[in-house]
């Protein structure tokens, strides 16, 4: 949906050749100021129309690793950017899901979806078979092994859309910044599905910051407090890996847990409000208060974290997926002059300023990632994506074993969740296993050693 300022194959050398050149003139307006490649974003050229992608008439193969609902919206965005885009690929765990997202789209995209029953894959190895079919590679599904399927996208010389979060573990995100220095050196595409970064209202507010409309930054609150992620009933007849990966954001092997997952946008705005500059520090607390049954998995249901920047600034970040309880989503700035609401695009105290425009970050994502094919002008995300990531997995590894970490230490750390990425086979035994209860083991605060 539109946001407004109140919501939250290999391709031969022919190919490569024409998407280079094509479109440079168009492109060109819509790359003027892109994430990646300047401190911010234009707001004039965030408005332009999909009009300006449809120059050129050579197909761009589109594949997806991971055929769940965010997936299934960016192929639709993908789509929807470029009209020399064809779905031609697709692979999830289960082929049943692949085939429904297929029927779907088949059917907002009846033209463009080209997937036929050779090109949907259904194992842990699927991702190699849509990167080998596809010119771009759309990446989202069970968190860890987005560096993985990313390093073997851009290997392979394709460009690359994967969503949030970057990696689960200091391990992961070593690997997804080392996919993104090679996309450049390579100069392909890697766009994140950060997307906060192409709203052209947070734009503006964050620069309105920047420009010292609220003062110096005094302190960050933020928060991303809901009920859980949707909770499934377990099918009859799915293995234990099965039914974790149908459930994927309740394990921490494949997901992270929650500061990981939803935080990361927050952090990634309170990185991006001070300049893209990283935390010291952090100490956090978490654990299960009330969604303790065995449908949750082994994830804690809340979490707080205080991060603090070496000039002193500190981020009170909160997140929670428990249910009957209040909700809130905001990034608030704290000024020495006033304070500024992120999501909302607003100002209040010296200043007072209000944001009225309308933007969709996640289509923005993906007509800025065909442009920049289209034009030969690679936009790489790759800097604040691994960065603002690292900052998540260093309060959540801080609220699992309740003890201060620093930037310092989370950077030196290759500490994993096992088994690694490459290692996880079809059918193999999953790393956590249920009680005699039917829970599942969780960390302890004090206990608990990672780093």
């Amino acid at each position: 949906m539109a946001h407004s300022n109140g919501s939250e194959k290999n391709a031969g050398t022919t190919r490569r050749d024409f998407l280079k050149a094509s479109s440079t003139v168009a492109s060109a307006a819509v790359l003027g100021a892109l994430p990646g490649r300047s401190p911010g974003l234009d707001p004039a050229s965030l408005r332009l129309g999909r009009s300006v992608f449809a120059a050129g008439s050579d197909i761009i193969r589109v594949g997806m690793i991971g055929c769940g609902g965010r997936n299934t919206g960016a192929a639709a965005q993908a789509l929807t950017a470029d009209p020399g885009t064809r779905l031609v690929a697709m692979c999830d765990i289960f082929m049943d899901r692949v085939k429904g997202k297929r029927k779907l789209l088949k059917g907002q995209k009846e033209d463009q979806v080209m997937v036929d029953d050779d090109h949907c894959f259904a194992s842990f190895d699927g991702y190699k078979h849509v990167i080998e079919s596809s010119d771009v590679v759309l990446i989202a599904n069970a968190a860890k092994f987005h560096p993985l399927h990313a390093m073997a996208a851009i290997q392979a010389g394709k460009h690359v859309f994967v969503e949030k979060p970057h990696g689960i573990d200091p391990a992961g995100i070593n690997l997804m910044q080392r996919a993104s220095e090679l996309a450049r050196q390579k100069r392909l595409c890697l766009v994140s599905g950060l997307h906060s970064r192409y709203h052209a209202g947070y734009a503006e507010t964050v620069q309105r910051i920047h420009d010292g409309a609220i003062g110096d930054v005094v302190a960050i609150e933020e928060n991303f407090l809901r009920g859980p992620y949707g909770v499934i009933a377990r099918k009859p007849g799915l293995s234990e890996l099965e039914w974790q990966c149908s459930t994927q954001y309740h394990f921490r092997w494949l997901s992270g847990d929650d500061v990981v997952q939803s935080l990361v946008h927050n952090l990634d705005r309170a990185s991006w409000v001070m300049r893209n500059q990283v935390p010291v520090k952090c100490h956090g607390l978490g654990g299960r208060s009330s969604m303790v049954k065995p449908i949750y998995g082994d994830v804690f249901d809340h979490h707080s974290v205080v991060y603090e920047f070496e000039s002193g600034v500190p981020i009170y970040a909160f997140c929670r997926t428990t249910t009957g309880c209040y909700n809130s989503s905001s990034s608030i700035v704290l000024g020495s002059k006033g304070k500024a609401a992120v999501l909302r695009c607003r100002i209040w105290g010296e200043t007072t300023w209000r944001w009225e425009g309308r933007c969709n970050p996640y289509q923005r994502e993906h007509d800025v990632l065909f442009a920049a094919i289209r034009s030969g002008k690679p936009v790489n995300n790759g800097d604040y994506m691994a960065r603002s990531t690292m900052i998540t997995v260093m309060g959540q590894i801080s609220c699992y074993t309740g003890k201060e970490v620093t930037w310092e230490q989370i950077n030196k750390s290759d500490f994993h969740y096992p088994p690694k990425a490459e290692e996880c086979r079809d059918g193999m035994e999953p790393p956590t296993k249920p009680n005699a209860d039917g829970s599942y083991p969780v960390p302890k605060p004090g206990f608990t050693d990672m780093i």
